[in-house]
């Protein structure tokens, strides 16, 4: 029988490894509750789309794109010795969340699975790249304080098994702040995640107020551009972004249907549209889940 060298042995080795990687990638685990996409999946695309291989959405979805790059990724590096199986992926090789302790400086596939995990909770964090920086910590805060834990921006067993707990969030009746086309979704969009929904309008159009409540917030925030917030009671915020201009003052009542200001392209927008968001105890929800 024919033995096999030692070169050729870690080359079959290491194309079984990324089969075997690829196989248990591409089952058909259900995502988390409440959480639309695969945490695990996320954090493949992330750890793809920083070598470079993949140039979709992280949305945590098991597509066409992401089987390709994963496909090319193995094409890669199924010849090279050097880097079996998993270890391909570096720092960011498959890593079960909870695993491990994770705080400010950590980097990995469990990073990543965080980041995926508040974003749907809630409480995105910028980009999703699998690095804890501030941005992540900020919004594990955040998160920590909705949940009743101590606000310490580390990820310990507690906290990790909150995350993963599903905590449905009654949605507020609220009443359209514009009659426009849908634009944009509440969910990722790139490596970030758009924690409002976008709609289409010309540039000038009213915006009007979706419940009653008193303005807490007219200003340029970062981002949003010129931007009206208003709260309406019982934890229950809305933001309108990327206005033209704003009708009301800090700290006015405002009734129902009452116009807030004007459709503009503040901001990061790449043309006129209102971006609104619905937050319930800080906790971003879909607006769509509240609009009627």
């Amino acid at each position: 029988m024919r033995t096999l060298s030692a070169r050729t042995a870690a080359r079959v080795g290491a194309v079984i490894s990324l089969l075997v990687l690829a196989a248990a990638l591409a089952a058909a685990v259900p995502a988390r509750a409440g959480v639309s996409g695969d945490p695990e999946v996320a954090a493949l695309q992330v750890a793809l789309h920083r070598g470079g291989w993949y140039h979709g959405t992280v949305d945590g979805i098991r597509g066409r794109s992401t089987a390709a790059a994963l496909r090319a990724f193995a094409r890669a590096h199924h010849v090279d010795p050097e880097a079996p199986g998993a270890k391909a992926f570096g720092r960011l090789a498959p890593r079960a969340l909870g695993s491990r302790v994770l705080a400010e400086g950590d980097v990995g596939a469990d990073v990543a699975q965080l980041q995926f995990e508040l974003a749907w909770r809630g409480f995105p964090s910028d980009v999703f790249d699998g690095v804890f920086g501030a941005h992540l910590t900020g919004a594990l805060k955040r998160f920590q304080r909705w949940a009743g834990l101590e606000p310490d921006g580390i990820a310990g067993p507690a906290t990790i098994a909150a995350v993963k707990t599903e905590r449905r969030i009654v949605p507020p009746r609220l009443a359209w702040p514009l009659t426009a086309r849908l634009s944009g979704a509440f969910g990722p969009r790139g490596v970030r995640f758009h924690a409002g929904i976008d709609l289409a309008a010309a540039a000038g159009e009213e915006v009007h107020t979706a419940a009653p409540g008193l303005v807490t917030w007219v200003g340029v925030r970062a981002g949003w551009g010129l931007c009206v917030i208003v709260a309406h009671g019982g934890g229950v915020r809305t933001l309108y972004a990327h206005l033209s201009s704003a009708a009301v003052t800090l700290g006015r009542r405002v009734r129902a249907a009452a116009i807030l200001g004007r459709v503009g392209a503040t901001g990061e927008a790449r043309g006129p549209h209102l971006h609104f968001e619905v937050r319930v105890r800080g906790a971003a929800i879909d607006p769509l889940t509240a609009l009627e």
